[in-house]
């Protein structure tokens, strides 16, 4: 038989086999760290969606562990490296020398310069939010910045803090972060507990600010309705009982949604309300390091909110975003989500506020930290390696 004959036989059969496969087929991810029994239906795991051809193109090449990267309004990007950089990135993936009048960062562990986004009204007033890993006199904090970006872009002034976790730290792990707006006048701004068994009980302590989802507004006050304020706990604080989240951003209908990193399972989509408890570390749908459970043992208990989904064994997320394009109408609406190990591009479908379908759309890549989506509808991909760079996603032709 001819190769032609061969390769024709061989994708004929692949799609014979693809038909074939049952409509509540799993994605392939290999067997779960627990045996706890989801919640309801596809809480985990749920139906695979048909696969996407895409094609995966270089972009940028050159970055040091980026980490963010917001769009702006006039065209090009502006992009984070862990080890302290802010740059430019040109419509045709030219990169600028790093910006000047950024603050110090503790680029130690998984410490460093984070994420970053563009204030919604960055037209007029240029302003630029981002956050790092501070260094403190006893220790490190989750802090957010904000700056005004020169008209040439090339330095930040008028830099000042407008969030800075408290208590320090001894310890350069778990830093969250992302800052998404709302685009009513409000900031929100994502934070770790700093993994260590002292430290991840300040999850639940609504006096500090570990774990926390944080609302501020756009100048860096406190909204008043916050549920916190004029009553016990910190008035930043909007919801509580998160582990580590890296990953935040805003429906259609405006409501925010976080992904964290669990343990060894147990990676977490929720829909934060304010005041709600998330739960960790008293529940969990993963379990420690060492094989042993974390908190309570269990997966649920009164007071404390379920995960929308939950992945076991993890996906390890990053940065995610709801789809807006036009360019994958199948995606209208769903959550693109970067995954650091095994390291994919991960795509959810909801109905009603619950998951109805995933798919690991690209699997080859590397860490996937963040996701930007692009005027045209195909997708920028950060690739966190010390080698990293930026990779574009566009329909296969």
């Amino acid at each position: 038989m001819g190769d032609g004959k061969v390769e024709m036989m061989q994708k004929l059969l692949i799609s014979l086999c693809f038909v074939a496969a049952p409509a509540f087929a799993q994605v392939e991810q290999g067997p779960q760290n627990t045996n706890f029994t989801p919640a309801f239906a596809d809480q985990t795991r749920a139906p695979a969606l048909p696969l996407t051809a895409v094609t995966v193109t270089p972009f940028v090449s050159g970055l040091e562990n980026p980490w963010g990267i917001a769009t702006l309004p006039a065209g090009g990007w502006i992009v984070t490296e862990r080890p302290g950089r802010m740059r430019l990135i040109a419509p045709d993936g030219s990169l600028s020398a790093p910006i000047t009048g950024l603050p110090a960062v503790a680029a130690i562990e998984q410490g460093g310069l984070l994420d970053v986004a563009v204030a919604p009204d960055f037209a007029t007033s240029r302003a630029v939010w981002w956050t790092y890993a501070k260094p403190m006199p006893n220790g490190f904090v989750t802090a957010a910045a904000r700056g005004i970006l020169s008209a040439d872009g090339t330095t930040l002034t008028e830099v000042r803090d407008v969030f800075v976790q408290d208590p320090p730290t001894i310890v350069p792990v778990h830093y969250g972060s992302r800052v998404v707006f709302d685009g009513q006048g409000h900031v929100f701004i994502t934070t770790g507990e700093h993994f260590t068994e002292e430290n991840r009980l300040r999850a639940q302590d609504l006096n500090t600010t570990y774990g926390k989802v944080i609302r501020l507004t756009e100048t860096g006050s406190v909204p008043a309705d916050n549920p916190y304020v004029g009553v016990d706990g910190d008035d930043q604080v909007w919801s509580y009982g998160h582990r580590n989240m890296q990953g935040a951003a805003m429906a259609p209908d405006g409501q925010l949604w976080t992904i964290e990193h669990g343990p060894q399972g147990g990676d977490e989509l929720n829909h934060p309300g304010p005041g709600l408890n998330y739960g960790w570390p008293l529940v969990s749908y993963g379990e420690n390091y060492d094989g042993t459970p974390v908190g309570s043992g269990l997966s649920r208990m009164a007071g404390v909110e379920e995960p929308v989904y939950y992945w076991d064994p993890v996906i390890a997320p990053g940065g995610m975003l709801f789809y807006r394009g036009t360019a994958f109408p199948d995606w209208q609406g769903d959550l693109l989500i970067g995954s650091l190990n095994p390291g994919a591009l991960v795509r959810l479908k909801l109905a009603n506020g619950r998951v109805v379908g995933e798919e690991r759309v690209i699997t080859d890549v590397g860490r996937v930290r963040d996701v930007e989506e692009l005027a045209d509808g195909g997708l920028l991909l950060l690739i966190d390696d010390t080698a990293g760079g930026i990779l574009r996603v566009m329909p296969a032709q």
